[in-house]
């Protein structure tokens, strides 16, 4: 137990050995690269399977090339840091999309390391929650942040991109399975993630002339679990604060992310794999369908400073639905990079056991909304946020492990919603079949006896409906803009006296 402890504590933030430590370099950044019919970013806003017009919203894109040089690391399993490799150059792109008009800026920058499950960038977080910044009017920044997607983007366009590069400085170096080789290096990464905060915090960047007041990092991937564990602890600007100022991670993975290509993977029960004293406030939520997976690393949620922590399960929430297609490249973007062609709607290249459509959910999107709205309270006024049961399990650690169902077929605990509190639904959060199928989630949608056996009449449904909005919005779990939004979605064509 004493051992336990000692390497918990060791973990909270152990200097680079040997290493001085000086503030996060603003990198330099090239562009806004031009547009025209034959060059243009992938992933670009209007090139979206659902595109999105950012002029009309009072939005404008922009791309830059960021260039910088960047150490690689080694990290124990104490949590200690040790430097590899130092001044290692890279340069990554990023894309901007920010308020046209500065006096419409909120000061908060959100920045997402991008998906790369195809290798060509993908942002779910804008995906989830694009709405909620422009209104807002937060500014948002995609980052290409592993050789994947460099690979890409080279691909997609080998001349806008050429100077892109995560280039391995040990490239005879051999590692994994099959003792392969790489000519790429994605420990640059993590340097290069707090490079790209100072960038935008610098007034010289891509937000020249913006108020930049609050930055924050978002990812639907594992890679700011590591970053938040490791080389952000070490990551200060010239004025002594951190490069960030909280973080929303929407989880997905137990393991973190290796520290570099050929380092030590997190294996079970190593506290590596869960964030702790990240210094700022971070907010981790965890759809419902991926629970089974992650619940091996959950922790107790904390209010002690520099240890202010959130976990945030959410009841009825399948992994993917189908808002994270939408927002996918267009197909012939995709097919540019050097991927197969993927449609955002049904029916895929396999079939489902039963068959299932493809679930347009919205509960994530109102969670991860409420998430940035909660992190920024926290960071700005010292306001917690509300702690939320862990969804109930059976068997717990064990292979048989199951969610505890209450009498509608639907999970117990978890950040609630009024889906799974008025319900007219079994939410399914995944699917049997091959591939994406087990991502992906289904509703049994109730019988009109059972339904009238529950509410006896659409009236006291839209009551009931009220009063959870009502109590999910004053408890701090739901937005007002949401709920009206849920009001309006769920009671549409009811009325209530």
């Amino acid at each position: 137990m004493k051992r336990h402890i000692a390497l918990l504590l060791a973990a909270t933030w152990v200097p680079l050995a040997g290493v001085a430590q000086a503030a996060v370099p603003v990198p330099q950044m090239t562009g806004p690269l031009p547009v025209s019919d034959s060059s243009f970013p992938l992933l670009a806003a209007d090139r979206t399977q659902s595109p999105i017009d950012l002029s009309a919203r009072g939005y404008v894109e922009e791309e830059f090339l960021v260039s910088g040089s960047a150490n690689i690391y080694d990290w124990s399993r104490d949590g200690r840091l040790s430097v590899r490799n130092t001044g290692v150059p890279y340069t990554t792109r990023i894309l901007v999309r920010k308020p046209a008009n500065h006096a419409a800026f909120s000061g908060n920058v959100i920045v997402e390391t991008v998906n790369n499950a195809r290798d060509y960038d993908w942002a779910f977080i804008w995906a989830l929650s694009f709405d909620y910044f422009l209104d807002r009017g937060d500014a948002f920044v995609a980052v290409t942040h592993n050789p994947g997607g460099i690979n890409a983007l080279k691909t997609f366009d080998p001349v806008r991109y050429a100077q892109l590069s995560f280039a391995n400085p040990a490239p005879a170096e051999t590692c994994g399975p099959n003792n392969t080789t790489s000519d790429s290096e994605e420990g640059l990464k993590w340097d290069m993630i707090s490079q790209v905060g100072a960038l935008l915090k610098s007034g010289a960047g891509p937000l020249r002339g913006f108020d930049v007041e609050r930055v924050y990092a978002t990812t639907h991937t594992r890679e700011l679990t590591t970053y938040a564990n490791s080389v952000y602890k070490e990551a200060r600007l010239t004025d002594g604060s951190f490069v960030y100022d909280g973080f929303v991670i929407k989880s997905e993975y137990a393991p973190a992310d290796p520290i570099r290509r050929c380092g030590e993977a997190t294996g079970v029960g190593d506290q590596r794999r869960t964030v702790r004293n990240a210094g700022v406030p971070v907010i981790r939520l965890t759809a419902q369908g991926d629970v089974l997976r992650t619940h091996v690393v959950r922790r107790d949620d904390s209010d002690s400073q520099g240890d202010q922590y959130r976990l945030w399960e959410v009841a009825g929430a399948p992994h993917m639905d189908k808002i994270f297609y939408e927002h996918m490249p267009v197909v012939a973007d995709q097919v540019k990079a050097g991927q197969t062609g993927y449609l955002f709607n049904w029916p895929m290249a396999y079939a489902f056991t039963p068959d299932v459509d493809l679930l347009d959910f919205p509960v994530m999107r109102y969670a991860v909304n409420n998430a940035f709205a909660a992190v920024d309270r926290w960071s700005r006024e010292g306001t917690a946020p509300p702690r939320a049961e862990r969804i109930g399990l059976v068997g717990a650690n064990t292979a048989d492990v199951a969610f505890a169902a209450d009498e509608y077929g639907n999970a117990v605990g978890g950040m609630r919603s009024v889906y799974v509190d008025v319900p007219v639904a079994t939410y399914h959060t995944n699917s049997p079949g091959p591939a994406v199928c087990g991502n992906l989630g289904r509703i049994m949608p109730f019988s009109w006896p059972r339904l009238e056996a529950l509410y006896d009449e659409p009236d006291n449904y839209v009551l009931r409906v009220n009063e959870s909005l009502e109590d999910l919005v004053g408890q701090g779990w739901l937005l007002p803009r949401d709920s009206q939004a849920i009001r309006e979605a769920l009671t549409r064509g009811f009325s209530a006296e």
